[in-house]
C-alpha cells in the first residue's frame, strides 16, 4: 500500500492509497481542498471539522446534481432507444408491405 501527502486548508496529511493511485488521491483532495478553500473564502475560518463538513457537504451536492442529471439522461436514452426500437418495427412493416404490393404487380403483368 502507497502513502501519499496531501494538502488540504494548507495542511498536510497523509494518506494511505493503492499502488499507483497516488496521483488520483492528490487530484482528490485537490478538489475537496478547492472546496474547502470556497467556505473558509466565503464565510471565514470556521474551524477544521467545520471547513471539511461544509466542503464535503458541497462536494455531495455536486455528487447529487450529477447524479440525478445521470438518471435523466439514462432515462431519456432509454425512451428515445425505444421510440428508435418502434420506428423500425414500423419501417420494417411498411417495407414488408410495399413487397407484397410491388409482387402482387409483378405477378399481374
Amino acid at each position: 500500500m502507497a502513502q501519499v501527502t496531501v494538502q488540504v486548508n494548507g495542511k498536510p496529511y497523509i494518506v494511505g492509497c493503492e499502488d499507483g493511485q497516488e496521483g488520483h488521491v492528490q487530484s482528490l483532495a485537490k478538489m475537496f481542498d478547492d472546496y474547502v478553500g470556497q467556505v473558509a473564502r466565503e464565510v471565514g475560518q470556521l474551524g477544521e471539522t467545520r471547513l471539511f463538513l461544509m466542503g464535503s457537504l458541497l462536494l455531495a451536492d455536486e455528487l447529487a446534481d450529477t447524479r440525478a442529471r445521470l438518471a435523466q439522461a439514462e432515462g431519456d436514452l432509454q425512451k428515445r432507444q425505444a421510440d428508435g426500437a418502434k420506428s423500425d418495427t414500423r419501417a420494417v412493416a411498411a417495407l414488408e408491405r410495399a413487397a407484397k404490393t410491388i409482387e402482387a404487380m409483378a405477378a399481374k403483368a
